[in-house]
């Protein structure tokens, strides 16, 4: 059965890790084009923050689902998996290999399995949600989750809008938690053959590269691209939770000051790579390598293609 599932090649690991670099050099090499599965880039004009590819990167090597939603726009993991999908179908008709990269682990898990059934939105519902979250606190809906489905909340940070709201959205509509539809499905028929390749790096050092990121960052104008993006786009808009992007629209709402705003982005990149190391840690199928371990990650590559 695997013979006949397209090969996929993914590279994974925290924020910081090095993932993009990497592709970008096995991509050249094995006549690959790069899938993003990154969460955050989707969004047009949240560049900085999102540690987008530059534009030479973009000629060097063709790159999917990055750029394709506006910030006024929804994005979920359904609309993920569609786009992911018809990218791979495109890039192996022509011959060619997709590389799947980026550290949002579930869109990768629903890549490789497939995405759990659970009711579809309700726009009425999600309204009076978000109106509660306004008028309540986020705290206050994350507080009921945590009531009602304590295994769903134990894996959603209490900032993340949009998880909280969907939570409760499934538990309302369908009487049960999320977490029941996610137990019910197996994660045992595959749509892809996948090698997964991870990028392990002592802690220390991902957090000095969190660090040096996070100052290139606001060196490069990140604190403009945010102004400039709120003189466009309502600050509910769904990309303006990302870490990077939170932090300095609190700082421009007068809220904190700047030495704080970029202290925070530091502390809460930090806090989402040691998530993102806690999730794929989880999965046994995972090839760990050291970032500077090439030759060795180049040989499961082409033993893979081949």
């Amino acid at each position: 059965m695997t013979l006949t599932m397209k090969k996929i090649i993914v590279i994974c690991g925290p924020t910081a890790s090095g993932k993009s670099a990497l592709a970008i050099f096995l991509a050249k090499g094995c006549s690959g084009e790069i899938v993003s599965a990154d969460s955050q880039q989707i969004w047009r004009g949240f560049d900085i923050g999102t540690a987008k590819p530059f534009e030479e990167e973009l000629r060097e090597v063709p790159h999917h689902l990055i750029d394709i939603c506006d910030p006024s726009e929804r994005f979920d993991a359904e609309k993920f998996l569609r786009r992911a999908d018809a990218a791979i179908d495109d890039i192996s008709s022509r011959g060619m290999i997709p590389f799947v990269v980026g550290g949002t682990g579930m869109y990768l898990r629903m890549l490789e399995f497939g995405i759990c059934e659970a009711p579809e939105s309700d726009p009425a519902l999600r309204a009076e949600l978000e109106s509660r979250a306004k008028a309540e606190g986020l705290a206050a809906l994350y507080e009921e989750l945590e009531r009602v489905d304590p295994q769903s909340s134990s894996s959603i940070h209490p900032n993340d809008k949009i998880r909280i709201i969907r939570a409760l959205e499934i538990f309302q509509l369908a009487g049960s938690p999320a977490s029941e539809f996610r137990s019910g499905h197996e994660f045992s028929s595959r749509r892809y053959d996948a090698l997964k390749i991870g990028l392990n790096i002592e802690r220390e050092e991902l957090y000095r590269r969190i660090d040096a990121r996070v100052d290139s960052m606001m060196a490069a104008g990140l604190l403009e691209e945010v102004r400039a993006l709120l003189d466009r786009y309502d600050s509910a808009a769904q990309p303006f939770s990302a870490v990077g992007y939170k932090e300095l629209v609190s700082h421009l709402a007068g809220e904190v000051s700047l030495d704080e705003a970029v202290r925070l982005i530091k502390r809460n990149s930090r806090r989402y790579a040691k998530r993102q190391m806690t999730w794929f840690r989880a999965d046994s199928e995972i090839k760990w390598f050291e970032p500077l371990e090439i030759s060795l990650i180049e040989s499961e590559v082409l033993q893979k293609i081949i």
